[in-house]
C-alpha cells in the first residue's frame, strides 16, 4: 500500500464556487481576503486498485489543537474535519500523526515557480502542468500524477507517495489525469 496526495488550485475552487452560487463556510473561509494558491486536499492510502474510506464511523473526534495547526495548509476546518473523517481514519495513526503526516506530504512537493504567485489568469494545458511538477520535482515522473480539472479550469494535482513520501508510480492515479486541450488557472486573489 501507498499513498495518495492531492492538492488543490485554490482559485479554481473560489471560481467554481462562485459560479454555483455555493456560500458555505469552508469557501467563506477559504476565499476570503488571504490568497491562497495550492491548498493541501488530501492524503490517503492507495491501493494499487482504489482507496479506502471512512474506516471509523463516527470518527474518533479532532482535538481543538490539531484543526488550528493545519490552517496554513487546509484553511477550511470543514476541509480538516471531512479529511480525517474521509481518510484520516484509515491511516492507522493519531489525528496528530496523520496531519503531521499530511504536512511532511505537502512538503515533499515543490510549487513549480510559475505557479507560486500567479497574478494573472494562466492558460495551460494538462501535460504543462505536469512538465512543471516534474521539472520542479526531481524523481516525479507522468507515471505518478494526475491533472484534475472541470469543464474549464485546472483544478488539482495528484500525487503518488511511497510510504516513507517519495514520488511513486501509480497508475491508478496517472489514468484519472485530465484529457483537456486547454486549461485557465485562475490568478490568486488580490492579482
Amino acid at each position: 500500500m501507498h499513498r495518495g496526495s492531492s492538492i488543490s488550485w485554490s482559485p479554481s475552487f473560489c471560481a467554481g464556487a462562485a459560479e454555483r452560487g455555493a456560500g458555505t463556510v469552508a469557501r467563506n473561509v477559504q476565499c476570503g481576503p488571504r490568497p491562497y494558491s495550492f491548498v493541501v486536499h488530501g492524503l490517503w492510502p492507495q491501493y494499487d486498485n482504489g482507496f479506502p474510506e471512512y474506516c471509523q464511523i463516527p470518527a474518533p473526534r479532532l482535538d481543538r489543537g490539531v484543526v488550528s495547526s493545519m490552517l496554513d495548509l487546509m484553511p477550511a476546518p470543514r476541509l480538516i474535519f471531512n479529511e480525517w473523517d474521509r481518510h484520516g481514519t484509515c491511516s492507522g495513526q493519531s489525528p496528530r500523526v496523520y496531519f503531521e503526516t499530511v504536512r511532511k506530504a505537502r512538503a515533499a512537493v515543490k510549487i513549480p515557480p510559475d505557479f507560486t504567485d500567479l497574478k494573472e489568469p494562466l492558460s495551460v494545458t494538462p501535460h504543462a502542468v505536469e512538465e512543471a511538477f516534474i521539472n520542479a520535482n526531481p524523481g516525479l515522473s507522468a507515471s505518478a500524477m494526475a491533472v484534475g480539472c472541470d469543464a474549464k479550469r485546472m483544478t488539482e494535482v495528484r500525487l503518488c507517495l511511497s510510504k516513507d513520501l517519495q514520488f511513486r508510480d501509480c497508475a491508478e492515479i496517472a489514468k484519472r489525469s485530465c484529457r483537456r486541450e486547454q486549461l485557465i488557472m485562475p490568478p490568486m486573489r488580490g492579482g
